[in-house]
Formats: C-alpha cells, structure tokens, sequence
C-alpha cells in the first residue's frame, strides 16, 4: 500500500485560524504528499486504492467541496472491478470454485467485464448474461478478455429468461461452475468496506456525507458502514433514477407502489438511460446500507451533469457517475456551503459511446443537452 505523510502547513494553519470553511478543508486534504509507488503484482493488485479527485467546478458553484473517486481508472475499467476481485477470491479460498471453472453472471454489463477480466487473470472460464438494450461496448469488451456473452431481451426479475436466473440456471448445470450472484452475494458489500476505508484515509476523516446510486446496493453498503462506523455523523444519501423504487423504500419504508411492482410492467421496470443503477426490488447488499436520506434523479439531470463535466472538468463519465454527480449536488444544498461531499466516478464515457453519450440517441430520447457554462440551474 503506497505510503503518505502529512504535514502541516504554513497556508493550513492560517486557513484554520481564519474559520476558511470548504477552502481550508481542502488545504487540509491536500498536505498529504506520496512519497513511494509499490511494484504491483498483476492486473489484479491495480484494482482499488483509485485516486479521490475534487471536481472543481461542482465546488466553487455549490461552495462545498466535492469530491470524487476515480473507480473508471481501476484496471478493468469501473468500480465493478472490486466486487468481482471480492467474489471469485472468496469462493476460491473457500473451495466453492477451483481454477479453470466457469463463473456465471447476469448483469447490465459492467460486472461481467470486471469478472471477465477477473477469470482471465486467473485462468478461469467466464459466461456473461446480459439485456440486449445495455451498451453494446460493454458486451464486445467482455468478449474481447475471452468470455461469452448471452444477450437477453429485457424482463422482470420474475421471468425465467432474466439475465440473473439465465445465469444462475447455467451454474447449475454446469458441475464446479460459480453463479457470482452479485446483488445476494455479501462479498460485493464486503468489497466496499475497503473502499469507505480509502474515503476516510484519503479525506483524513473529514468528509461530511457520501451519495451514491444503487442496483446490487453493494457501494452505498460497504462505503456507509465503514464511514460511520468511524463517525455515525456522516450523512450517506441515495440518489435514484426514474423506474427505481429504492427512494421509496429510504423515504417511506415501502419498497414500491403497486404500479411499480416488478412482474406488473410490460417494459422494461427500468424507465431510465442511465445503467448499473436502480432496481424495484430490496437485495441482499442493499439491505446492509446505512442510509440517511434519498434523492431522486432524473435522465435529464444525468445527462447534463455528464456534459457539464466533460465542458468544464474535462472528465468523461458514464451514465451512473453523472447521476452519482447530481446527488453530490443536491446533497451539497442540503447540508450548505463549508461541507465536504465524497461520491464515486463509477465508470467512463467509452463504454456508454452507443447510448448515453450518442448525441442521436440522445435526440431520439428527447434528451438532447442544452445547459451551457457552469450554471448547475439543470439540477432540480
């Protein structure tokens, strides 16, 4: 693990004198210096321990400091890369997967690359289910690391040909096979312990709320029982998408509205463009979340915010990391100017070029951006 010293500054110490707020927090955060890099063992030893980045227009319009981690620089791509390394090294010490057997998972995509890459790494085989209206870059770089994909059309949770149960029935019949089962599975949970410890490690416990989106519910969970654990202060919010029933179930205590239920719908439950976040249903992981409020998050505000970063920060991102960004928006008004706000950069822009950040896919939608500047009006 790379080494840190963190010395007090000159410019710390008057900023702490004058009361600076959000100014002298991220002085504060800064003094640290890295001293060493460490050889890395492998393409799995270079997942986590991402960078936490300050996005610096989203804090000088809010007067919070917010900040980021960089999950699409983890080897494979996306945050996914934690749960899928946590998954398979567990049921390997634990003997529920040898080496050279077949993984299995249902997934919108993102999973299936990180486990793909995760086989491969470890001479494993590896069979991605997933609907046919994800991304089709997520499909071609799963096949790309030497697994197989099955692409779905998109049902309920209920119907047998799901992404997941075509998943779990292929680990089933397939002696030694491992069925990753990535929204029950508490190693994804157990994954972002770690990554709370990192937040806390590099905001040097000064970190005043973390917001995430949620679909397995793995992140909010780890991240939250980490964070308060250390200090039961930190305020952790959701931030949901059009379709997904999990604002109702922080809000309200209910999981969804009757018209909401999954299995009632002749579309696909998910009436959003963003992917990996969202779900009508409570999961294992999700139920582990210390969760203190809700946000909802709408298309429009996801794709704005992902055109406002790429104009003003130069950081290209994908559609769960732009709704992540809202959140931290929104949770900024709340808590008031002299805050510091932590959220996830969950994945990049590459791998949404077909749909998210289409510009006629994006017209066809309605969704065309038309925010300019650094406004944040385009946040409700």
């Amino acid at each position: 693990m790379p080494h840190y010293t963190a010395p007090w500054t000159a410019a710390f110490a008057l900023a702490l004198a004058a009361g600076a707020g959000a100014t002298l927090c991220y002085l504060y955060l800064t003094t640290a210096k890295r001293v060493n890099d460490e050889l890395r063992s492998g393409v799995l030893d270079l997942i986590g321990n991402t960078p936490l980045v300050r996005i610096a227009s989203l804090s000088e319009e809010t007067g919070c400091e917010i900040l980021a981690k960089a999950e699409m620089l983890n080897p494979g791509g996306s945050v996914k890369d934690r749960v899928a390394l946590q998954i398979v090294t567990e049921a390997l010490r634990d003997g529920r997967l040898r080496p050279g057997a077949l993984i299995t998972e249902g997934t919108a995509g993102s999973t299936g690359v990180s486990l793909a890459m995760v086989a491969a790494a470890l001479g494993c085989c590896c069979t991605i289910t997933m609907p046919d209206d994800a991304a089709v870059e997520k499909a071609n770089m799963i096949h790309a690391y030497g697994a197989t994909v099955e692409r779905v059309r998109p049902v309920s949770i209920v119907h047998p040909d799901h992404p997941v149960n075509v998943a779990r029935r292929k680990a089933t019949e397939t002696p030694g096979a491992l069925f990753a089962d990535q929204f029950e599975n508490e190693a994804n949970y157990r994954a972002h312990l770690k990554t709370g410890e990192e937040i806390w490690r590099q905001t040097r416990g000064l970190v005043h709320a973390f917001v995430s989106g949620a679909g397995t519910g793995g992140t909010i969970a780890g991240v939250s029982r980490n964070l308060k654990a250390r200090n039961p202060r930190v305020r952790v919010f959701l931030i949901d998408p059009p379709g997904s029933s999990l604002f109702n179930k922080v809000k309200r205590g209910v999981m969804y509205t009757l018209e909401e239920a999954e299995g009632k719908r002749l579309r696909n439950p998910f009436d959003t463009i963003t992917e990996g976040i969202g779900i009508n249903r409570l999961t294992a992981n999700f139920g582990k979340a210390l969760v203190d409020d809700a946000f909802r998050g709408t298309d429009r505000e996801a794709v704005e915010m992902a055109h406002y970063l790429l104009r003003n920060e130069g950081l290209w991102v994908g559609s769960s990391a732009a709704m992540n960004c809202v959140g931290a928006v929104k949770a900024a008004r709340v808590l008031g100017p002299g805050h510091v706000v932590v959220t996830l950069l969950c994945d990049g822009g590459h791998r949404h070029l077909s749909k998210f950040h289409n510009p006629e896919y994006l017209e066809q939608m309605g969704l065309a951006p038309r925010s300019q500047g650094r406004g944040l009006a385009f946040v409700e």
